[in-house]
């Protein structure tokens, strides 16, 4: 495979290209490496390769010609990828899928990037190998040389070498071992000295599993799982970071279609399919709040009847779902029962399918690792100017690109949750 490296920088490749297997598969032919410095082709005698973007702004841009008449001198390029991080992210599947050209074409850039007419001049792909800055472009380009390269067959020696490792079934790949049997008072798995292959090959996939949910459950949702392989996710206990984020039905204040504050009535379909999906995922809590005493007096007549009343027996699974609402005057009970219980004052995040939001659900994860979270949905037309002023953020609306956003706050709440646990957490 023949690998052409385009870079200001081309000493960056000594070191890595040129030793362990990486050596062995250059000097075998497998894998070939020509460097190409558009330095090569300017015509000043400080060979500028950059120069100030148009527009102003900081930094400097790679000049276009330099790069053009570089690329046009490679005979054979074969598929062009361009580092930048605007790119398609790099995958073991991506790696794969390079390995069987024959031709491989990587750009590396430096400064603040490339003139944008590069790419309507040749079919380039941008890729990139992570959300984070570089000083360049070849940090990148090795990382993709190694995985790319180690999949053309013969490199790894053992053709099945390249199989078993992370990534490559979708999985993290199970724990090694090696002598001596016993160190420091740690000894190897007897699954692993015992010679019963079928036992060592059934270990080693429940260890991946369990390593993968654990340490990567975001992967999980792509990778291949047959019956087996889910029941020993769902019989492994894990981290459930859903106990700190609870939801509230807000039916007064709430905004109607005259943006009037009012106060609405509870609905039947509100209170089941909320509380059946927050039991589903996990939440600490649901609370449904409304200062109405008749109000008040249905929802809990409803209560009664699923959690203890004839409807438990009729249908257990609703009375389990039920029993985690919780019925409030007003949001700041709802914030003291959160309080009480965990001993501290939770996130008040408001929800609305109007406006930019200033928090997207990933950021929820992160702040939800430590700290309760209540999502707020509002009913009639929304939450009402006074509940909005006493949250502390706004979340991203659901369909926020598009111009029809009329979901009911049942099918929001369950998006919702969705967004911010998916199936692992």
């Amino acid at each position: 495979m023949q690998f052409n490296i385009i870079s200001l920088f081309p000493e960056f490749f000594d070191s890595a290209l040129t030793c362990g297997l990486m050596k062995k598969a250059s000097d075998s032919g497998l894998v070939a490496f020509d460097f190409h410095n558009p330095r090569t082709f300017t015509t000043d005698r400080h060979q500028t390769v950059d120069d100030r973007p148009y527009g102003g702004g900081p930094g400097m841009v790679m000049m276009l010609d330099p790069l053009v008449q570089t690329l046009r001198s490679i005979k054979k390029p074969g598929r062009i990828l361009m580092m930048a991080p605007k790119g398609k992210p790099f995958t073991q599947s991506m790696a794969k899928e390079l390995s069987k050209e024959d031709n491989l074409t990587i750009i590396c850039g430096r400064y603040e990037g490339f003139d944008a007419r590069l790419e309507e001049l040749f079919d380039i792909e941008p890729v990139s190998i992570g959300d984070y800055v570089l000083n360049g472009g070849e940090t990148a380009a090795l990382s993709i040389i190694e995985s790319t390269a180690r999949l053309v067959p013969g490199y790894m020696g053992h053709e099945d070498s390249g199989e078993e490792e992370s990534f490559s079934s979708g999985l993290l790949e199970y724990p090694h071992y090696t002598r001596p049997v016993e160190y420091e008072g740690l000894t190897v798995p007897e699954v692993l000295r015992s010679g019963d292959h079928k036992r060592i090959a059934e270990w080693r996939k429940e260890q991946s599993l369990k390593l993968t949910l654990h340490e990567r459950p975001d992967i999980l949702h792509c990778a291949p799982l047959d019956a087996n392989d889910m029941e020993t996710l769902k019989n492994e206990d894990r981290e459930r970071i859903g106990r700190n984020l609870y939801c509230a039905l807000v039916h007064y204040p709430v905004v109607n279609k005259d943006n009037k504050s009012v106060a609405v009535s509870l609905t039947n379909l509100d209170i089941h399919d909320i509380a059946r999906c927050s039991c589903t995922y996990g939440l600490g809590g649901y609370y449904i709040s409304t200062p109405i005493a008749d109000q008040q007096q249905m929802l809990a007549d409803i209560l009664k009847h699923w959690v203890t009343g004839a409807g438990t027996t009729a249908n257990p699974d609703r009375g389990e779902a039920l029993q985690i609402i919780k019925g409030v005057h007003y949001i700041e009970e709802a914030i003291e029962d959160i309080i009480e219980r965990t001993g501290q004052r939770p996130l008040l995040v408001a929800t609305s399918a109007r406006g930019a939001g200033d928090i997207h659900y990933e950021q929820l994860r992160d702040v939800m690792v430590d700290r309760p979270i209540l999502l707020l949905f509002g009913t009639a037309h929304g939450l009402a100017p006074q509940i909005l002023d006493m949250c502390d953020r706004m979340l991203r609306p659901v369909r926020y690109l598009d111009g029809y956003n009329h979901l009911s706050v049942r099918t929001a709440a369950a998006i919702i949750i969705d967004r911010i646990l998916g199936d692992a957490l």
